[in-house]
């Protein structure tokens, strides 16, 4: 009998290639929140709404070099979660914690991050091939909630974001308020009288020693040591990265006296500052935001209102209106491509 052929196996067929996505040609901004604990990259049209967005932990002690490469990897992300064609791109606003050149797109320093003159301008015109502004993050939520949000129709509009740190923007007749050369309305470093033992002048701190978030964290975690916040102690082992604003208002909302002391004194410090403000600009609106704001509105509303009236001039502080920042996550990253599209920087 013949040999029967030995049966050859077919090879495996390859699985079709799935059609990819097609992505929208369509013009967008990055919009970028770069923050002192996260940085936000968002993609938004040319109505500021969101397209797509991505969020990194910032980590400012992992380097500026980490962060370079981390704020690059965000826009990038960014763009292909929204599904939009890169060549759609128009440019990039980022909004910085501290001292920024604005003219030469350079972050001089920032104080919650260690980070110095780096030059994110050239940075992200190498990666991207777009225009770039480089504002300070405040400056640019602020102008976000003149032009979009809650300070739209005023002629001067203060607006003040207790967060990592403390920050204040001031926009006037549609103009930010900065110096020559480098971005202004440094609030949180007003020096007042007093001391700690990390107050770099001795006889001084600073108005953020004594309102940010990390002033009331700081202050909790002592708290926590001692046994008054109890509750917050379980929940954060009384460690300092632990202490997030939603914690901090669960203390205050608790009605334990440590919570309701630190927020009292922290708000009437806050005050204070901000009636200095008023004295010497003497604003029309005063428009607050940041995470403990957001966590507890109407104490921040209510008791910085009352102290402001308390140390300000009072025929400034009389008819001034104070509202909510509307813009929340996004104040910055639309206020920052709102700021390069009204004046092509």
């Amino acid at each position: 009998m013949p040999a029967k052929k030995a049966k050859t196996k077919s090879a495996p067929k390859k699985p079709s290639p799935k059609p990819s996505k097609k992505l929208r040609n369509v013009p967008f901004w990055i919009g970028f929140d770069l923050g002192g604990t996260k940085m936000m990259a968002s993609v938004l049209d040319a109505n500021y709404a969101v397209l797509g967005s991505a969020r990194k932990s910032t980590n400012g002690s992992d380097g500026a070099a980490k962060g370079r490469n981390k704020i690059v990897k965000a826009i990038h992300e960014a763009i292909a979660e929204a599904g939009v064609d890169p060549k759609g791109l128009q440019g990039i606003g980022i909004g910085c914690p501290g001292l920024v050149n604005p003219d030469r797109g350079i972050l001089i320093f920032a104080p919650n991050l260690g980070w110095t003159n780096m030059a994110l301008r050239k940075l992200l015109q190498t990666h991207f091939k777009c225009p770039v502004a480089v504002l300070n993050d405040v400056d640019a939520g602020t102008y976000g909630e003149y032009v979009l949000g809650a300070g739209k129709g005023a002629r001067s509009l203060l607006g003040v974001f207790p967060g990592t740190g403390v920050g204040a923007g001031f926009v006037y007749n549609g103009q930010l308020v900065m110096g020559r050369a480098i971005s202004a309305m440094e609030l949180g470093n007003l020096l007042l009288p007093g001391t700690h033992i990390g107050s770099p002048v001795f006889g001084t701190v600073t108005l953020e020693d004594l309102t940010s978030r990390l002033a009331l964290a700081s202050q909790a975690g002592l708290a926590c040591y001692r046994g008054q916040l109890a509750d917050l102690d379980k929940k954060t082992q009384g460690a300092l990265r632990n202490i997030r604003s939603k914690a901090l208002a669960n203390a205050f909302r608790s009605g334990e006296d440590a919570a309701m002391i630190m927020f009292r004194n922290s708000i009437r410090y806050l005050g204070m500052g901000v009636a200095t403000v008023v004295n010497l600009l003497a604003p029309d609106r005063i428009t607050l935001g940041g995470g403990l704001v957001e966590e507890l509105p109407e104490l921040y509303m209510n008791l910085l209102k009352e102290e402001v009236e308390h140390y300000a001039i009072p025929e400034l502080a009389r008819g001034i209106k104070y509202s909510l920042a509307k813009l929340g996550g996004q104040a910055v990253a639309a206020g920052a491509v709102a700021w390069m599209r009204s004046t092509g920087k």
